[in-house]
């Protein structure tokens, strides 16, 4: 049974769970701020000859079709881009734009320090543990090289299945995939996407993480009115201390 603790949140989250499904951006990453953005648009707006302001509108426009793998791989979409905003690159340059979009992709995949050893824990639990990302290529290209690949069971990225959260389709296919019922998994989201809505529509028990950089948060549908449960650490995932428990009520 969920408890509350001390500070108002509910715990007791895993209980009867027999998965958890973390998304990636802003949940197991820290929230990257404003000024990170525009200083990646700058410098990839300086190869494109072209103002940080209009290539961030173009990235901002394009955001469904890059998620969802409709405008290609990194090399692909930087050749999109270009063409939109009327410019003419080399070869030399597309792959300097792509490379450093690599570059500038891969800065973000950086964890939160909490998030590997909760994943550890929980998986010394026996719980087994998904991943349900909105992203472009850049991350399932770098997946085996990340550290998170060796503790994920599945990994599901929406730029691979052709459809972005929250499709129900992403949240069965994860489910499918770890071997076990919707009912039976617990999702963890920053609630971009309207993320915690599709997987509570398939049946999963969701949960809103809402650190102290979540307002810093630049996404998309982020569900602000989440009447949920919510947490404000991934390490409140894990089993509570007595002493930080209250009965509710």
């Amino acid at each position: 049974m969920a408890v509350l603790r001390k500070d108002d949140r509910v715990t007791g989250l895993t209980d009867g769970i027999a998965a958890v499904v973390f998304d990636f951006y802003g949940t197991l990453t820290p929230i990257s701020p404003n000024e990170a953005w525009a200083s990646n648009a700058a410098q990839l707006a300086a190869i494109f000859g072209v103002s940080a302001s209009a290539l961030a509108a173009e990235f901002e426009a394009t955001f469904p079709a890059r998620i969802t793998g409709a405008m290609g791989g990194v090399w692909q979409t930087m050749q999109a881009l270009a063409a939109r905003l009327g410019v003419q690159l080399s070869d030399d340059e597309l792959e300097a734009a792509s490379a450093l979009r690599r570059q500038v992709q891969e800065s973000m995949f950086e964890l939160r320090p909490e998030a590997l050893p909760v994943i550890g824990a929980l998986r010394e639990r026996g719980l087994k543990i998904g991943l349900l990302s909105d992203c472009t290529a850049e991350l399932p290209d770098a997946w085996s090289r990340l550290p998170l690949s060796a503790v994920v069971d599945v990994p599901v990225f929406s730029c691979e299945e052709g459809t972005g959260k929250p499709d129900p389709r992403l949240f069965r296919t994860v489910a499918a995939g770890l071997r076990t019922e919707p009912a039976r998994c617990l999702y963890v989201g920053d609630g971009g996407g309207r993320e915690l809505t599709g997987a509570s529509a398939v049946g999963m028990r969701a949960v809103l993480l809402a650190g102290s950089d979540w307002h810093l948060h630049r996404t998309r549908d982020r569900e602000d009115g989440w009447t949920g449960p919510r947490i404000g650490s991934l390490t409140d995932l894990l089993p509570m201390r007595p002493a930080d428990a209250v009965q509710p009520g």
